[in-house]
């Protein structure tokens, strides 16, 4: 009796819990998806004047309804991951769009804290972002803190779904995983993406120490303390992610957590294949002023980011599948 009663609160506890955490998620899309709404219908709240944002109005209306698809899906997510149906949604159907707001959204966590330091040492900001502004401060406040929030409240959903449906995956140490889960393909894959993310690692190691090959004209005036800063960020996700992939793949340190290891390779590689992927999307928009046309190499950097976490991605899938199996 006394067991049922300690299930029963624990269970009330739980529920309670991820109820709290899926009005979170949710309550946070909202000022961003009002904002884009409302660019959307013709709207210039908190665009300035002589914003790039009013060039291209169809081309932009567009990119905002593709973002507004993309902030909804965090909602979706939300009730996917504490509602009972979303126990028997496929799991591929879960994971890869999981995979992409894990992706898109851990940069964002971990670089907006860089950035306000950055912005603090710096006490103002560049020449050009004073002649081209851009969107106003409170954007900027409103959109970011929501994606922090969002962040917060998805991780630590998935981290609950995921224990309940697949804890098994990731249980015990490196010496755990069977030999057949650590495969000639994981192992290929972790090598192709590890040797692969060293171009654009090193691209933006030089970027976070100066340097300016293959950046925009237009980016180069605007660099300040947080560019260099998230820049160094950028190198942070790719040796994570190498690193941890590696270690599973090759078992170089057996008596490490598998949980551990399997969590960082998810965020390292994730963060490395849809940012990348997000910053092409934006390379590709129509510009007219050719200071802030995206180089060529700058366009090879980040592909080679996303093909690289790709691959890493696909080591990772490798060894959960097998040992699932």
């Amino acid at each position: 009796m006394t067991t049922t009663s300690a299930e029963t609160g624990l269970t009330l506890r739980h529920r309670s819990l991820t109820a709290a955490l899926r009005a979170v998620a949710i309550m946070a899309c909202l000022p961003y998806l009002g904002l884009k709404i409302a660019w959307i219908a013709g709207s210039h709240v908190g665009i300035p004047d002589g914003s790039a944002l009013l060039d291209h109005r169809l081309v932009m209306a567009m990119a905002n309804s593709l973002t507004v698809l993309m902030d909804a899906s965090v909602v979706v997510l939300a009730l996917l991951l504490t509602r009972p149906w979303g126990q028997r949604v496929p799991a591929l159907l879960l994971a890869v769009p999981m995979w992409a707001a894990t992706g898109l959204l851990a940069p964002i966590m971990i670089g907006l804290p860089f950035q306000l330091v950055g912005t603090a040492i710096d006490g103002s900001e560049a020449p050009a972002a004073a002649e081209e502004p851009f969107l106003n401060d409170w954007v900027f406040g409103v959109v970011y803190g929501g994606f922090v929030l969002q962040g917060l409240a998805l991780g630590t959903l998935f981290v609950l779904y995921a224990g309940k449906r697949w804890g098994h995956l990731w249980r015990g140490r490196v010496w755990d995983l069977p030999t057949g889960a650590t495969s000639t393909f994981m192992r290929a894959t972790a090598v192709a993406g590890s040797l692969l993310a060293l171009f654009p690692a090193a691209m933006h190691t030089l970027w976070a120490v100066g340097g300016t090959t293959a950046l925009p004209a237009d980016r180069v005036l605007q660099r300040t303390t947080p560019f260099y800063l998230l820049e160094g960020v950028r190198v942070g996700f790719a040796v994570l992610a190498v690193t941890a992939v590696l270690l599973l793949a090759f078992r170089l340190r057996p008596a490490m957590p598998v949980r551990g290891l399997l969590a960082a390779a998810w965020v390292g590689a994730s963060a490395l294949a849809a940012w990348a992927g997000w910053m092409i999307f934006g390379a590709v928009m129509p510009e007219s002023d050719e200071g802030k046309q995206t180089p060529a190499l700058l366009m090879l950097t980040y592909a080679g980011e996303m093909i690289s976490g790709l691959l890493l991605t696909c080591a990772v899938a490798s060894l959960l599948r097998r040992r699932g199996a």
